[in-house]
């Protein structure tokens, strides 16, 4: 898929002028959280880049924007300001976080994200083991073990128009002596986000990703259910990664920062007309039975393929008058009548056939073919009569071979199974086996917990 990577095209020069994500209710200022009537275009910028959902800016060390950019939480309301007890002192875990807000992420509104100790935060709906595989948003990922030290701790903060997860004095686990990281992920209601490092000890190309990933970006990814046939009520779910801002690792150092500003998407409009005739940059379609716009490509794709949508959309014209059931055009080809010249012909091939027909009785030898005929007839009867038997008696042995087996198991039989059952052939190791380091969710959704837990992996 040609969408799995984000596009590097440098785009110097280019100035964005977004509309400003202020609602005007004197909610509290967050110090650093820059409005885009304080941003300083004249500000040198070492990296202007288009990700097709996003155009990401990176500050250096000596850019004043990059400490402008980094949320002084001590500075912040201590009420709103929460240490997480549990992910301050454990290692790949994720907890839930509500948000007081709607979060754009590549156009879709999220009201909770979940955070992990591993340096990221999990966007999608469903929390699974392999977390860092895609749908997170990374300002450094990594093998991040809070428990290691008494000084670690995960922080996150929110004030109505800004969430700030902040990761503070955390080590890696698999090399302590490199020192502690300190950054933040600043997830903005006009969908805006923000990387802020303070603390960045060493080289992120130099770190080990051996037994963790190491990323710096953004992912999203659809979710698709499938039916197992074999199995009844059983569904599984594949998750297909669509796109991924991939960030220069070398960029990252104390005190550098990167902003990423989302771009329009087709999900933002709401009729047909805008839907079709924009110039996003993406192949935006209307489908009347979902009343959506969309590329196809989306958390909703299931739902857009399963709805008929991509043949829907491809003459992408608009009804006057839209609904789940659409009408038929005007120029539609009528439904076929009986008329009188159809009759006339079709009494005439009767006719014709009719003339054919033998005027005498049938002969010996017409009478011997229609008793072979039947001879034949039974014969193909009784194989089959004999086919459905033997199925059954094989299904039948089957399944008291199972009952034996289950009754018996130290059987030659039961160990002939065992030693060759599944989970021993190498592709199902493999495909458990996936490199992705396994998370475990440590809460229930929307609850604050303090002290520690016993937590099984899922």
């Amino acid at each position: 898929m040609d969408s799995n990577r984000a596009n590097q095209d440098q785009d110097e020069g280019q100035d964005e002028d977004q509309e400003q994500g202020q609602d005007g209710t004197g909610s509290e200022r967050l110090p650093g959280l820059l409005s885009e009537e304080d941003s300083d275009n004249s500000s040198q910028i070492e990296e202007d880049t288009d990700h097709n959902y996003y155009t990401s800016k990176t500050y250096g060390p000596t850019d004043p924007l990059s400490r402008e950019l980094w949320v002084n939480i001590d500075q912040m309301d201590k009420e709103k300001v929460k240490i997480h007890g549990i992910l301050s002192n454990t290692h790949r875990q994720a907890a839930r976080v509500n948000l007081s807000f709607d979060f754009p992420f590549y156009g879709h509104f999220l009201r909770e994200v979940t955070v992990a100790t591993g340096g990221f935060i999990y966007t999608g709906d469903v929390v699974h083991r392999m977390l860092t595989a895609t749908q997170y948003i990374a300002p450094l990922m990594a093998n991040f073990d809070p428990s290691v030290s008494r000084n670690s701790t995960v922080i996150y903060f929110d004030n109505g128009t800004a969430l700030v997860v902040q990761w503070d004095h955390v080590h890696l686990q698999d090399n302590y002596n490199l020192g502690s990281f300190t950054f933040q992920a600043t997830l903005h209601r006009d969908g805006r986000i923000i990387f802020a490092y303070k603390e960045i000890p060493v080289l992120v190309t130099g770190i080990s990703s051996v037994n963790h990933p190491v990323k710096v970006g953004l992912s999203d990814a659809f979710v698709v259910v499938h039916k197992i046939q074999q199995i009844p009520n059983v569904r599984r779910r594949t998750i297909y990664e669509y796109h991924r801002v991939e960030l220069l690792k070398n960029k990252i150092t104390n005190w550098t920062a990167v902003e990423m500003t989302p771009l329009p998407t087709c999900l933002q409009f709401t009729s047909c007309g805008p839907c079709v005739t924009s110039q996003i940059g993406f192949n935006c379609s209307w489908c009347h039975k979902l009343q959506r716009c969309s590329s196809g490509f989306d958390r909703h794709r299931q739902d857009w393929v399963d709805s008929s949508c991509p043949d829907e959309t491809k003459d992408k014209i608009c009804d006057l008058v839209p609904s789940t059931t659409r009408q038929q055009p005007f120029t539609a080809a009528p439904i076929p009548r009986t008329t009188p010249r159809a009759w006339v012909t079709t009494t005439a091939r009767s006719d014709m056939w009719a003339s054919h027909l033998p005027t005498s009785m049938p002969t010996e030898a017409s009478a011997a073919e229609s008793t072979a005929a039947e001879k034949k007839e039974a014969s193909l009867h009784t194989g089959l009569i004999i086919g459905v038997l033997m199925v059954m008696v094989i299904m039948a042995a089957v399944v008291l071979v199972t009952v034996y087996m289950y009754h018996h198991p130290m059987s030659a039989a039961s160990l002939f199974f065992i030693e060759r059952r599944p989970s021993r052939w190498p592709a199902m190791k493999f495909r458990r086996g996936s490199g992705h380091p396994a998370y475990a969710e440590v809460e229930p959704m929307g609850q604050e917990k303090e002290g520690f837990i016993v937590s099984e992996q899922c």
